[in-house]
């Protein structure tokens, strides 16, 4: 009997990308797969509650989130979960190298934008769509993608799009977005996992 595969999701907040994780592994949406732990850099996150109600441990590493402390402990924590995959899942921190080194090919991330638009510091929640309709465009959309130093500048690995409504704003093209991005990190996940079973083509060839 193979390994069952090992996730670890980072989160900030209300952890409803992390739900719809949480409800896809319960159902066998992703198979072979188990959430084996939740950081999050805000020890109030809802997401956190989440976790708890699905049985899976929760840390909030020491120190304040750009501290050598909250590195050094979040590094400690990943090693110790021994992840195949790690998501970010509404975590607004920005990983460094040494995390990224150490779990190369293997950090995946969600951002509610078509990358490379509207990427990259300070692009993040609503900002990034406030960003869209200064902008004027007309399709938005969430994308999947591999996390590296660069940010939100890794391989992309899926897209969802949709259009931008004339009455839209920001907070109701966010609520619009972030249903989107529900799917889209079930089967982002579902890609990536199918992909190292079929033949190893990241992960740095397993």
């Amino acid at each position: 009997m193979s390994r069952r595969n090992r996730i670890v999701v980072l989160i900030s907040g209300n952890g409803t990308n992390l739900q719809a994780l949480i409800d896809a592994v319960c159902s066998g949406e992703i198979p072979d797969t188990e959430i084996v732990s939740v950081i999050s850099n805000n020890p109030e996150a809802l997401g956190l509650e989440r976790a708890d109600k699905a049985g899976i441990p929760g840390r909030v590493p020491k120190g304040q989130g750009d501290s050598e402390e909250y590195k050094e402990e979040l590094l400690r924590l990943l090693k110790d979960a021994n992840p195949d995959l790690i998501v970010l899942a509404g975590y607004i921190k920005i990983l460094g190298k040494e995390i990224i080194d150490a779990f190369s090919g293997r950090i995946v991330n969600i951002h509610p934008s078509l990358l490379p638009k509207h990427g990259g510091k300070g692009c993040y929640g609503v900002r990034v769509h406030q960003k869209v309709l200064e902008c004027g465009d007309k399709v938005t959309g969430a994308t999947f993608h591999y996390v590296v130093e660069g940010i939100d500048e890794g391989e992309i690995i899926l897209q969802y799009s949709l259009e931008v409504k004339e009455d839209d704003t920001a907070e109701s093209l966010a609520r619009r977005v972030l249903a989107l991005e529900h799917r889209l990190m079930v089967e982002g996940v579902q890609k990536v996992l199918a992909e190292k079973r079929g033949g190893c083509k990241k992960w740095e060839d397993c």
